[in-house]
C-alpha cells in the first residue's frame, strides 16, 4: 500500500513538473528596465526609461515614480535602432500615469511623428502641431497636471492626429 502510495505521489509530481514548469519559465520579453524591444513597447516606472534605476529620469526625480508605457511602430524602431531610414511611418506615443501615492499626480498622453528636417515645410507635417528633435512632430499633447492648472488640458491636437503617411 505504502509502495502504490509512493508511486502515485511520484507519478503526480512528475507530471505537475512537465506541466508547470514551463509555463512558469517562460520568457516575457521585458527586461530589468522596462523595455520589450520585440514588440516595440515599454511598461514600468519611469524611472528605468534612461535604463539607469536611479529614482530618476535623466536626473530628474520628479516623473520617477509615474507609470510609463510607450510604444513605436516598426519604422521608428527600423530607423532608431536598426540604421534604416526615417519614413512617415515612424511614430511613437509616451502615456504617463502618475496617480500613485508616490508618483507625480500628472497623466498626460503624447502622439509624436517622424516629419523631417523640413520640419513645417515637410509634406508629412500636420496642421496645430509643435517641432521637437529636429525632425519630429507632436500631433497629440494633452493631460493633467496640478503643478501647470486645473483641470484637462490640450497643448496640442493635430489635424489629422492619426498615425502612418499622409
Amino acid at each position: 500500500m505504502k509502495l502504490k502510495l509512493a508511486l502515485v505521489t511520484l507519478s503526480l509530481m512528475a507530471v505537475l513538473v512537465v506541466t508547470v514548469i514551463p509555463v512558469q519559465a517562460k520568457d516575457t520579453g521585458f527586461d530589468e528596465f522596462g523595455y520589450n524591444y520585440q514588440a516595440r513597447v515599454f511598461a514600468g516606472l519611469a524611472d528605468g526609461v534612461d535604463r539607469v534605476l536611479d529614482g530618476t529620469v535623466w536626473g530628474d526625480p520628479t516623473y520617477a515614480n509615474d507609470w510609463l508605457v510607450m510604444k513605436w511602430s516598426k519604422g521608428w524602431d527600423d530607423a532608431r535602432f536598426h540604421g534604416a531610414s526615417w519614413t512617415s511611418d515612424a511614430w511613437e506615443t509616451n502615456e504617463w500615469n502618475g496617480m500613485n501615492p508616490c508618483g507625480s499626480q500628472s497623466v498626460w498622453h503624447y502622439k509624436i511623428i517622424w516629419v523631417g528636417p523640413e520640419l513645417e515645410n515637410s509634406p508629412y507635417w500636420r496642421e496645430g502641431g509643435y517641432a521637437i528633435w529636429n525632425q519630429f512632430e507632436v500631433i497629440m499633447d494633452q493631460g493633467i497636471d496640478p503643478s501647470i492648472g486645473p483641470g484637462h488640458m490640450f497643448f496640442t491636437l493635430a489635424t489629422p492626429n492619426g498615425f502612418g503617411g499622409p
